[in-house]
């Protein structure tokens, strides 16, 4: 079974938006503390775009009789707003876990799958086996669910070669997919996702080796095989058994001095002030933020660092804590949403669910979670000026959804409320269902 998305036959024309219930414009950039959820609704809303850019948005009384002439799209009962944007996520990768989870499920304890083999490190053996074409391959369905749920710019991280060889085939792969995807990526470079096997009991050889050898080589790689693209981040996943917080800074040092913008993977199970390193460092964003401390909410609130949730996660490894997200709107800090699809403990594609299990679980209204996924998520990849909001000069990235209403973003689950993406200005049919391939 394949996703079914059309493209309409108009796309390359300019094109007026029309009669849509509600218009969430998001204007106004990125939103701090307790201004999250400010969505600028225009009832009755209309956008003019032309050449892959928004021209103008407003009341349809207004735009209708202004633009005449324009090709018309009627979004009536519908909400149309910005698309989302998904700031972490491990999209690319061989293989699955399935066993992994029926392990868990029986009550396995994560440390005793990990000794068995089993954990990061098993997808890191299927992924280095794995040729480019069939990364490709594998990769494609996810991004073409992400689009058809509504994703329409989405980071994509490395980090599952854990040596250069890989690394740079699994960076190859993603500036091909992001040359024939409808989605724009935002690529990062995760060498350090966890100690390579090679260096099990040689935590800080590795380190090194990322410092000396693969930081340089991604950089002089990039400048050959990616220059259109703009450099990629780089992440590290600081936690215990993975890269302690002088090895963390050690790779963000070294990876800033080459000029590579920054992320970090912070605190998702223990506090080893990752989310003050990111702070320090000036980095775009700390992300999963699950047992941050208050010293470090308070790091994020007076910084321009974005505080990424991932809520996928703990509900993947069914576990009860979340990013404490009330603490850090009124820590006045910006915080976004990302699905961190990987294959181990979050397999999920929607940022519609990311929405409701936010609601449910991080205690955020409808309006903050799409702030939340739209403007915030945006900046958390340093691109909230170009996308994440409709305004004028903006690339024409929208959703029409088959809702009179954005509170059915939350309140409902489990089902795709997108009836069109529009990508660049290129309207996306992805509301038909699914068609059998020969």
């Amino acid at each position: 079974m394949s996703m079914f998305i059309q493209v309409d036959l108009w796309l390359n024309y300019p094109m007026l938006i029309h009669s849509a219930a509600q218009l969430l414009t998001l204007k106004g950039g990125p939103q701090r503390g307790r201004d999250l959820g400010r969505l600028g609704v225009i009832q009755n809303g209309a956008v003019l775009i032309r050449d892959e850019k928004i021209v103008a948005a407003g009341p349809t009384d207004e735009l209708r009789p202004a633009y005449p002439d324009e090709p018309t799209l009627d979004a009536s009962g519908c909400v149309v707003m910005p698309g989302f944007v998904d700031p972490h996520t491990h999209v690319i990768w061989a293989g699955d876990r399935a066993n992994e989870f029926e392990m868990k499920m029986a009550g396995r304890p994560y440390l005793d799958i990990l000794a068995a083999g089993g954990g990061i490190i098993s997808t890191v053996r299927q992924t280095r086996t794995a040729s480019i074409e069939s990364l490709v391959a594998q990769t494609r369905p996810r991004l073409l669910r992400m689009f058809a749920h509504g994703t329409t710019t989405a980071e994509a991280k490395t980090g599952y070669g854990l040596q250069t060889a890989t690394e740079l085939r699994l960076l190859k792969a993603l500036i091909a997919l992001e040359d024939e995807s409808p989605l724009d990526l935002a690529i990062t470079f995760l060498g350090a996702h966890a100690i390579a096997p090679e260096y099990k009991d040689d935590p800080q050889g590795y380190t090194d080796l990322i410092c000396e050898t693969m930081l340089p080589t991604v950089h002089s790689w990039w400048q050959i095989h990616g220059p259109r693209l703009p450099l990629p981040f780089v992440d590290v996943f600081c936690e215990d058994r993975a890269f302690n917080l002088e090895q963390s800074r050690q790779i963000l040092t070294a990876a800033r001095q080459l000029g590579f913008p920054l992320k970090i993977h912070a605190d998702e199970f223990d506090n080893l002030g990752g989310a003050s390193l990111a702070v320090e460092l000036g980095a775009a964003s700390a992300d999963h933020l699950v047992k941050t401390s208050d010293a470090d909410i308070q790091a994020l609130g007076g910084s321009d660092t974005v505080a990424v949730a991932l809520p996928c996660t703990p509900f993947g490894l069914a576990e009860k804590d979340y990013t404490p997200a009330r603490k850090l709107i009124e820590a006045n800090a910006i915080l976004a949403l990302a699905t961190d699809c990987n294959p181990g403990t979050a397999w999920n594609e929607s940022m519609q669910f990311v929405i409701a299990l936010a609601c449910r679980s991080m205690g955020l209204t409808p309006a903050q979670a799409i702030a939340a996924s739209t403007i915030n998520s945006a900046h958390a990849i340093r691109r909230a000026d170009i996308i994440g909001s409709i305004e004028a000069g903006k690339q024409a990235d929208l959703l029409i959804l088959n809702v009179p209403d954005h509170r059915h973003l939350g309140y409902r689950f489990g089902t795709n409320l997108v009836r069109q993406v529009v990508k660049r200005g290129r309207v996306y049919s992805v509301d038909v269902g699914y068609y059998r391939t020969a």
